[in-house]
């Protein structure tokens, strides 16, 4: 057992080897080749003359787009850097080591192809028409790390009308996994979920789309209790009205009784709190997890520091506590959730990412810790576990076919042999790349 300094240099350690490994490799992502270069005659074949007769073919079948470049299988992580990581409003240039690792993440666990596009506004209303215009590129749109409550807006209307799926990583792929998640903890402490007295302290994007897709798949809504720097959530916070309608929207139909007060009266009785605040410690009090029920459920899931640390929530109480770090027992963090997301929607080609692919990934997950064995410091698969992300890749295309949104169908046996090899694919070109030492040993 590793005494409590241990465990803080440890937490340190990403930090500071961070600083040495991002400079050595200048940056995480290149573009490399993927069709063969026999000779020079190739060139005929890849650009002019021969590259024209399938710009003609696109011309008369956009659809063929899929079929004849790399759309398929490349997606746009979009962001303005005004909400990254913990860390606020940083800007679009200190925001792309994260959009970087983002699209490093795709294409190692998910056979994505990604692209970090920062952009240099603030204007929701710009961000949409850049999104827009860039959207006959690419086969899928990653929002990422855009502040609240634009984030909103821009996902709703380029849902509207982009031809391509369009999704918000920080709304749907946490809510994705902080449900698998809350499956799982409440399967080892024997409650139901219809029953779970759930609490979120903090109410952004995160925990705003965390709710929604609790209720989705069987919360109460009032059951739920949610604060944010103001206090809790009630029919009585009419200033939320127009600026900030989704929590507008669950103010209406959480918390019936109307209680209010700061983040100590979330945690009185709650079975499951989920912590979405500013980086820890200190920021969640020993004292108020000590409130919670009987066999307490802590999401502390701030970056890069919980708002407790997973010993001082156990000490206070707690049963069950989750972060969002890989160096910790029961990360629960979005790196779990995408990859397969994306990588099963890409696949059938599906119009939109729906809360019901987003709950079949949630099951997968869950259900995947399950078959290696469900424990109080393992509640969902680890980053290390390839051979879940096909799993989760082919429950969502299975979720869009059978909602009627996908282009292309395929069994089930199909869709699994296709994620598999894709992701097998890029994690065995990393390995050649890396052995023959065109990614350098640091």
């Amino acid at each position: 057992m590793l005494s409590k300094e241990d465990l803080l240099k440890k937490a340190k350690k990403p930090a500071e080897d961070a600083m040495k490994l991002h400079p050595f490799y200048k940056g995480k992502m290149q573009t490399s080749l993927k069709c063969c270069i026999r000779n020079v005659d190739d060139f005929a074949i890849w650009y002019t003359p021969g590259v024209a007769a399938p710009c003609k073919a696109i011309k008369e079948d956009i659809d063929l787009s899929y079929e004849f470049t790399n759309r398929a299988n490349t997606v746009a992580v979009v962001s303005d850097g005004t909400r990254v990581l913990g860390l606020g409003d940083i800007g679009p240039e200190a925001g792309m080591p994260v959009m970087e690792g983002k699209a490093l993440l795709f294409k190692y666990l998910g056979g994505v192809d990604a692209v970090a596009i920062c952009l240099d506004t603030k204007d929701p209303d710009k961000i949409i028409e850049a999104v827009r215009l860039i959207a006959p590129s690419f086969g899928g749109i990653n929002l990422e790390d855009i502040a609240q409550p634009k984030c909103f807006y821009i996902l709703d209307e380029l849902r509207k009308d982009c031809k391509i799926p369009v999704w918000h990583d920080d709304q749907q792929g946490t809510a994705a996994v902080n449900l698998a998640g809350l499956y799982s903890a409440l399967k080892i402490v024997g409650k139901k979920i219809e029953e779970a007295k759930v609490r979120f302290f903090g109410a952004g994007a995160a925990s705003v789309a965390t709710a929604r897709i609790l209720i989705s798949a069987g919360v109460k809504p009032e059951n739920i209790i949610m604060s944010d720097s103001k206090g809790t959530l009630h029919k009585g916070r009419t200033e939320l009205k127009g600026e900030f309608d989704a929590k507008w929207h669950l103010a209406q139909i959480t918390n019936p009784e109307g209680i209010e007060g700061g983040p100590e009266v979330l945690f009185e009785g709650a079975d499951a709190v989920y912590c979405y605040t500013k980086p820890g410690p200190g920021v969640v009090k020993k004292e108020w997890v000590s409130r919670m029920a009987k066999d307490a459920i802590l999401f502390a899931c701030a970056n890069p520091i919980p708002e407790i640390w997973p010993w001082e929530a156990k000490e206070a109480g707690a049963r069950i506590v989750a972060t969002g770090r890989s160096d910790f027992p029961n990360q629960v963090n979005n790196s779990l959730g995408f990859p397969g997301i994306f990588r099963g929607t890409l696949d059938v080609q599906a119009r939109t990412i729906t809360d019901e692919m987003c709950i079949a990934a949630a099951q997968t997950l869950s259900k995947c810790a399950e078959k290696k064995g469900l424990s109080e410091e393992y509640l969902i698969p680890t980053m290390d576990e390839a051979w879940v992300y096909p799993e989760v890749a082919t429950a969502v295309a299975l979720k869009a076919i059978e909602q009627g949104i996908a282009r292309k169908v395929f069994s089930r046996e199909e869709l699994l042999k296709m994620a598999t090899e894709k992701i097998q694919y890029a994690q065995n070109m990393t390995k050649c790349l890396t052995e023959n030492n065109f990614i350098k040993m640091p």
